[in-house]
């Protein structure tokens, strides 16, 4: 039986920062990962090209502690100001419903129409009910503009896309509060080289045993960690695994969570979201664009492409399918996603449209270490529910990870803040975090 000062379950961002604060603090830490490489959802595939299929954007590098992670370990970057659904922050390129692109002014009437509403909404949500969802109180948003009917459905279909792309999930089956965090603060940008060099940049020097799936984690007077080979022992552990994982039945928490993190964990859900990303043999969409979107039935599932094209200057849209679509293309092969996708695209741009050279899509539904992409706030959960669910578990045992940090969640800065606290809980003090990357 092995033991440690600290067992970290999990080598993506959440449990690699715990686990290098604590050791910089001459803690002996071991780090179990079921995969065989760290990272958790920040992946990265390199086939001969560099394409990230979990995280891929830091949206907003203001005051960003990834973004000065990322600096610190040399990751270059390109600004692509879209990710967070913004209706106008750079270059959009929309088609109405009838496939014609709209004019610039029309453009602008429409991203004016969704600021109004937007400016509304907070004081709707504010004074919505514990059982509203994210569809309630757009709709009542709507009602008091007094629009007609063919100006709501335009940006009521904005609202709908924006909770798919944001948080993988209908609208109706998202909280009222779920996009309270929904804010951008300075550019966004993604990383050419690949998201993956920061978590292997915050797992060097770290005892990182690959391959370790742990079936169970026992906490009292202290934490017994087992695997199907091995067992483990510590003062305390940091637990990292997805909501989905959590919530999944494979991993057994013994005693069971107390109710203050059980019932936060029962309001939050893992997501149904996935990336299709098309490489082109040549570009047929305008250049001075970061997007594409189309407006309308027809963009029900296939609504938003992004331009890639300058990360690696090979023409490449980025799509996803999110919730409906994502379950729905759930047992699609290629070359039906493919023919869905570019049904749409064809639309848009004629019937020439050369078809992609090649395709990848992410299957974060089907990962076992995953069970879906990040975690959403469902009917009932409020805001609180990210930092409960944290709450230290009989002074031995934290649970960190993206949806256990409120301010941001289901993003990278999420995951690096969370596993910063737990490393401060455990070490009984405040912790610098810029120490992750000042040794650099």
């Amino acid at each position: 039986m092995k033991h440690a000062d600290v067992i970290v379950i999990g080598a993506g961002v959440a449990g690699l920062t715990a686990a290098r604060l604590l050791q910089e603090h001459g803690l002996t830490v071991i780090v179990l990962e079921a995969r065989e490489r760290v990272g958790g959802r920040v992946h990265t595939m390199r086939d001969g090209r560099v394409t990230d299929l979990g995280a891929s954007w830091i949206h907003g590098v203001d005051g960003s502690p990834v973004a000065a992670a990322a600096e610190a370990f040399g990751m270059p970057a390109v600004e692509f100001t879209v990710g967070g659904f913004q209706p106008d922050s750079r270059p959009i390129a929309y088609y109405g419903p009838d496939g014609t692109r709209l004019s610039d002014a029309e453009a602008a009437r429409f991203a004016a129409d969704i600021h109004e509403v937007d400016a509304a909404l907070a004081a709707v949500v504010a004074v919505s009910a514990s059982d509203a969802s994210y569809r309630d109180v757009t709709e009542q948003a709507f009602l008091r503009r007094g629009w007609d009917a063919e100006r709501t459905q335009r940006v009521r279909e904005y609202f709908e896309h924006r909770a798919e792309e944001q948080y993988g999930v209908q609208i109706e089956d998202l909280a009222a509060h779920g996009l309270d965090d929904d804010s951008i603060e300075g550019d966004e940008v993604v990383f050419p080289n690949g998201y993956d060099e920061l978590p292997r940049g915050l797992a060097e020097d770290l005892d990182i045993r690959l391959g370790r799936i742990v079936t169970g984690v026992e906490w009292s007077d202290g934490v017994r960690v087992r695997t199907a080979d091995e067992h483990f022992t510590a003062d305390a552990a940091v637990l990292t695994v997805p909501v989905g994982v959590l919530k999944g039945g494979d991993l057994e928490i013994s005693p069971p969570l107390p109710a203050v993190n059980a019932a936060a964990l029962a309001r939050l859900e893992m997501n149904a979201f996935e990336k299709v990303i098309l490489r082109f043999p040549a570009r047929f969409w305008d250049a001075d664009v970061y997007a594409i979107r189309q407006q309308g039935p027809e963009g029900r599932w296939w609504h938003s492409w992004y331009d890639l094209t300058p990360l690696h200057d090979e023409p490449t849209l980025l799509t996803f399918a999110a919730g409906a679509a994502a379950r729905g293309i759930r047992d699609w092969d290629d070359d039906r996603v493919v023919d869905a996708v570019m049904a749409q695209l064809r639309r848009l741009f004629g019937p020439e449209v050369p078809a992609p050279v090649s395709i990848h899509r992410t299957a974060w539904q089907d990962d076992p270490f995953a069970r879906g992409s990040y975690a959403y706030m469902t009917v009932g959960s409020t805001t609180a529910d990210h930092d409960d669910l944290a709450t230290p578990i009989g002074g031995v045992l934290h649970i960190a990870g993206e949806a256990t940090w409120t301010d941001d969640p289901a993003t990278v800065p999420a995951a690096m803040l969370s596993g910063h606290r737990a490393a401060g809980r455990i070490i009984g003090r405040a912790i610098a975090i810029e120490s992750l990357w000042t040794q650099v």
